[in-house]
């Protein structure tokens, strides 16, 4: 694994994080591609639910880091704090893997 690229993933989104080239506030960006969600309304509704998720737990992403999120089918029938408590988790993980390989070189 690179130092600059992290990868995690759970039944409603891949989260892939990069450190950013441009030191700054941490920027994501939300994938629901046409493939997996056939109608536009269930586009919209996976990018909503990702969205509040992402604001609640918003401290927890790394200021110099780039997230993309691709969002999966199971997203649209999954609880709100549910939801959430993966999110939480997810970006826990990344903070976690980043301090691990790259803050502490073997």
């Amino acid at each position: 694994m690179s130092s600059g690229h992290i990868k995690t993933t759970n039944d409603f989104f891949v989260v892939k994080a990069q450190s950013e080239k441009i030191p700054g506030h941490a920027r994501y960006g939300l994938i629901a591609s046409k493939r997996i969600f056939k109608l536009a309304v269930e586009r919209n509704r996976a990018k909503r639910l990702a969205r509040d998720w992402l604001t609640v737990h918003e401290d927890l992403m790394l200021p110099d880091f780039d997230y993309v999120f691709i969002l999966q089918k199971p997203i649209l029938n999954c609880h709100r704090e549910f939801g959430r408590r993966n999110m939480k988790r997810s970006l826990k993980n990344i903070a976690r893997t980043y301090r691990k390989n790259v803050l502490q070189p073997q």
